[in-house]
């Protein structure tokens, strides 16, 4: 037994890993010939929903392609790019319709734009509890939290794979509700056979920096409904409507376009998706066979009706009464070896002061305003319905960036080392 670089011992891991993002000549050409085209913004207003006749052939914008290319690979109808996911989910809620005394069910274990695009409508985020196995929203949850006052739900499919659609859809239809996928983390995840973001009634991606398919920033609307997309195109357009005189606008929206540039850097992303989510996906299944002698780390489940996971995030349930020693000195252990431990949520999202202490707006407003009747929502109430995420929160989950895993077996033998070498190690530690 070797002693722990932590320790002074030497590094497991002495070389990087695969940076971030991937990139070539492909980018480059892209963004150059956008930069001598000299338009680096063109017209493509109405053009995620149906053709227009003001940019057609080589006339038209690299956003409106990337938008049609984007789609049918999600085997979506229709597709409109925006700023990043948040400014997705914000347009989808209001195209809805959902706004001042609604109620949408959120995951609690999620990044905090699932539940504040519903503060930003005026609509208040209700938190249901995740699978103890996959971590995503607990469908059993959601049906305890529907109220009279719930008009959607935003299922996130976390670490890249779907949430259980099936049952998540058979609620909807039940209680008449929207479903608002939050695919984030799954460019190219299948639930039975189905591509994220084309089953439910509006799907939202982003393209931000860690995404698995990104150019900087950047986010996308999927539907298969074409007026609810209309109204998307409308809302992000600042009010627009295709087919009326351009400074004339119909209703309250954002300017939330993004730049040719970006269209260009994405449909070149887009190339490289399916080999990535390949890699990803060999070296996954490589790394839980090399780890099947550490003791403490198991694999999240995977559904068996997810037939295609893009691993956004590679994650596993640590169990601390194995080893004897918190996450947090594991995590130390594993970066001193030269491992990529990424911090997952301290906390469940509820527990946020901005939650906490109702920073939404005047006088607490949207919670505290008289469209809403339960005037005393206390979201730290939320402990109690959530046990599942504030274990998950405590010391249960270990995150490894997804870049590592674009690499080749001899890295990941360099992983699974590094966890066998804590394991061989535990006294320096405990």
């Amino acid at each position: 037994m070797s002693v722990l670089a932590v320790n002074g011992g030497e590094k497991q891991r002495k070389s990087g890993f695969t940076s971030w993002p991937v990139f070539d000549e492909r980018e480059v050409n892209a963004v150059t010939e956008v930069v001598n085209s000299g338009k680096w913004w063109r017209f493509a207003f109405g053009e995620g929903v149906e053709n227009n006749e003001k940019a057609t052939g080589e006339d038209r914008a690299q956003v409106a392609l990337f938008q049609e290319e984007f789609a049918a690979y999600q085997q979506a109808k229709y597709g409109l790019t925006c700023a990043n996911g948040t400014a997705a989910l914000e347009i989808a809620l209001k195209a809805l319709g959902i706004g001042a005394g609604d109620e949408v069910i959120v995951p609690s274990y999620t990044f905090v734009s699932t539940a504040t695009s519903v503060l930003q409508v005026n609509a208040i985020p209700i938190f249901a509890d995740i699978e103890e196995d996959t971590f995503n929203i607990d469908p059993k949850r959601i049906e305890e939290a529907v109220t009279e006052r719930t008009k959607a739900i935003i299922p996130v499919h976390f670490f890249g794979q779907p949430a259980n659609m099936d049952a998540i859809l058979e609620i909807a239809k039940r209680h008449n509700l929207f479903v608002i996928e939050d695919a984030a983390h799954a460019h190219g995840s299948e639930w039975d056979g189905k591509r994220a973001g084309s089953l439910g009634d509006i799907g939202t991606f982003s393209f931000q920096a860690s995404k698995n398919m990104t150019a900087g920033e950047g986010g996308i609307i999927l539907s298969n409904n074409q007026e609810l997309m209309r109204r998307c195109d409308s809302l992000l357009w600042l009010g627009r409507e295709m087919g009326r005189p351009w400074y004339e606008f119909h209703r309250l929206g954002w300017n939330y376009r993004i730049t040719e540039f970006q269209g260009a850097i994405l449909r070149t992303q887009l190339q490289r998706l399916d080999e990535q989510i390949a890699k990803r996906a060999e070296n996954t299944a490589y790394f839980w066979e090399r780890m099947k002698t550490v003791e403490a780390i198991t694999p999240m489940k995977v559904h068996e009706k997810v037939t295609r996971h893009s691993n956004h995030i590679i994650a596993m349930k640590y169990d601390p009464e194995v080893w004897g020693i918190s996450k947090a000195k594991v995590r130390e252990a594993l970066l001193a070896e030269g491992i990529c431990v990424t911090i997952d949520y301290a906390f469940p999202l509820y527990k946020n002061p901005l939650f906490l202490n109702k920073e939404f707006g005047k006088n607490g407003c949207p919670v505290n305003c008289e469209h809403y009747c339960n005037r005393n929502l206390d979201y730290a109430a939320f402990e109690k319905t959530n046990p599942v995420a504030e274990k998950a929160c405590s010391d249960r989950a270990i995150w490894l960036e997804q870049r590592m895993f674009l690499g080749e077996k001899e890295d990941i033998d360099d992983i699974a080392a590094a966890f066998l070498k804590v394991q061989n190690n535990l006294g320096e530690l405990r």
